[in-house]
């Protein structure tokens, strides 16, 4: 995906104007959608995992996508059906590219984490995470287990935008890369540094832009998988070797989406199953939700070329499911309950930019201490993020307050560059229930509202519950409500609704987040004994 602010606005309107009127490319006949057992239902997904890339080791499939600002980055997915996935772990343990990813004298908002690339090397069974950070420079970090740990291998200084990782049947590595130029580049066999660099390709004005790579070796021809934002996707073939000459053709264009109202799925991977059939893993933008992954099976023409299953001339909303061997276990939910116990986070949760690790901590809870003093919510660390689980979910906490300071501001946000929150303000010795809303960004990511107090009421007590509902489904605004309870039972209606927009420049999708931060001084903490996502 290209993020360089105009070049993606541009680049996607001109994609969409230059589409109009046209079909979608080689399509297989219609196949009829069954209610019965065996089949599944689109998204696979419904949280916010975009860009993704997509493998199998073994018996067992691993998907990346982006994270932007948030950190840990880059999170790995996991499953052993293609259907029902885990987040394992994430390649990118600290945003470590700049001052800005602290909120230390600069915001790091739609930078970081954008279209990167995940593989594994089987000669040394090592499995490989590469990504262009700020368009400076390609990081690449390794794992011999996909949960981690994750250490960093090399820094690369030329940035491979929006890369696809290719681990030839020579081993060697090669990395395919660009915006309507597309690049080859070579590794050295420790992967540290380039050996070789060389544009392949030049995407004709009549396409477009073309961006997203993901590079493939399949029965001897090199394939580069490229999306055309966001609309469309394309590939290009080569039997003279991973430097081409390459052949380009349609594999898609404004194929209708399985979610009402979502976009067209594009920008993912292409996997093939133990039973060599072949599925194309893309995702919806589906906002105020983000971009959700959205699975199709795949053929492959007497030429080679792939050719995705349509249900009556649109992406399925059901297709049978793949066939795999039984798998050796279910995966865990991501959805569900979170006491916080052991000694580390779940992977579930991301920060919004990097924590001050000295400020929290988990074990019977989920302790925030104050680490800002600001009365911005966005300059705030230590915000802890979850996806929002589509198409409607709710979240609900159980928060001690009984640390709180004069001036502290602790509770549970729908963040993203419009938010709004339910919880408490402590001033003047005094603790208040409240709903605030009207926080805001601009398109350059700066606050231009700190939020304005849109209710409250009395807290008795240190505990509260508080709930946050957010209805994400694609096409338009939605609601998102608050609500509070003194039981954990009967829950109280708290200001008006929210409207989740819809925009897709901020690229993330809402997300629920806890936070606590001082507008006075630090010294503040709130825990979190409890947190539930429930679906109705």
């Amino acid at each position: 995906m290209d993020l360089s602010w105009t070049r993606q606005d541009l680049s996607r309107r001109r994609a969409l104007a230059a589409a109009t009127g046209l079909a979608a490319g080689a399509l297989l006949p219609t196949a009829r959608a069954s209610a019965r057992a065996g089949t599944f239902t689109n998204p696979v997904i419904w949280q916010d995992f975009a860009d993704i890339d997509v493998i199998r080791v073994g018996d067992t499939y691993y998907a990346s996508a982006s994270t932007m600002h948030y950190s840990p980055g880059a999170p790995v997915l996991r499953s052993y059906d293609l259907v029902n996935w885990e987040i394992a772990g994430h390649s990118v343990p600290t945003l470590d590219f700049g001052a800005k990813y602290d909120l230390n004298g600069a915001r790091g908002y739609v930078r970081g984490i954008w279209a990167s690339s995940l593989a594994y090397r089987p000669s040394n069974r090592t499995f490989y995470w590469l990504g262009q950070i700020d368009f400076a420079r390609t990081y690449v970090y390794t794992a011999t287990a996909a949960e981690g740990p994750w250490s960093r291998l090399t820094t690369i200084s030329t940035p491979y935008y929006d890369a696809g990782l290719l681990v030839d049947s020579d081993d060697t590595l090669y990395v395919a890369y660009g915006n309507t130029t597309i690049s080859v580049a070579q590794l050295s066999p420790d992967g540290r540094s380039q050996v070789r660099t060389q544009q392949v390709f030049t995407t004709p004005s009549s396409v477009g832009t073309l961006e997203g790579s993901r590079f493939y070796k399949i029965n001897g021809q090199y394939y580069i998988f490229l999306t055309r934002p966001a609309n469309g996707q394309y590939i290009l073939k080569s039997s003279g070797g991973p430097f081409g000459p390459y052949t380009l053709r349609q594999v898609l264009l404004n194929l209708p989406g399985p979610i009402p109202g979502g976009g067209v799925p594009h920008q993912g991977g292409l996997v093939q199953t133990q039973s060599g059939a072949w599925y194309y893993l893309a995702f919806v933008d589906a906002y105020p939700g983000g971009r959700v992954p959205a699975l199709a099976p795949v053929t492959w023409t007497s030429d080679g070329w792939p050719v995705v299953q349509t249900v009556g001339g649109a992406w399925g909303t059901s297709y049978p499911s793949p066939a795999v061997p039984t798998p050796p276990r279910q995966v865990t939910p991501m959805t569900g309950v979170d006491t916080f116990d052991g000694t580390t986070l779940k992977p579930r949760w991301e920060w919004n930019h990097n924590p001050d690790n000295t400020k929290w901590a988990v074990g019977n809870g989920l302790t925030l201490r104050t680490a800002t003093v600001t009365n911005d919510l966005y300059w705030a660390r230590n915000t802890l993020t979850h996806r929002i689980q589509g198409p409607t979910s709710t979240a609900t906490v159980l928060l001690d307050h009984s640390g709180m300071r004069d001036g502290d501001r602790a509770g549970l946000a729908l963040l993203r560059d419009s938010s709004a929150w339910i919880g408490l303000k402590r001033d003047g010795g005094t603790t208040r229930l409240v709903m605030v809303n009207g926080l805001t960004m601009d398109g350059n990511w700066n606050t231009t509202g700190t939020g304005t107090e849109a209710a409250s009421a009395p807290v008795q007590g240190t505990r509260v519950w508080l709930r946050a509902s957010a209805d994400i489904r694609p096409g338009s605004a939605r609601p998102g409500t608050f609500s509070y309870s003194t039981d954990g039972t009967t829950f109280t209606r708290l200001g008006p609704t929210f409207s989740m927009g819809n925009d897709w420049r901020f690229f993330m999708g809402y997300r629920f987040a806890l936070f606590n931060h001082a507008t006075q001084a630090l010294g503040g903490a709130v825990r979190i004994t409890r947190f539930d996502l429930s679906t109705p």
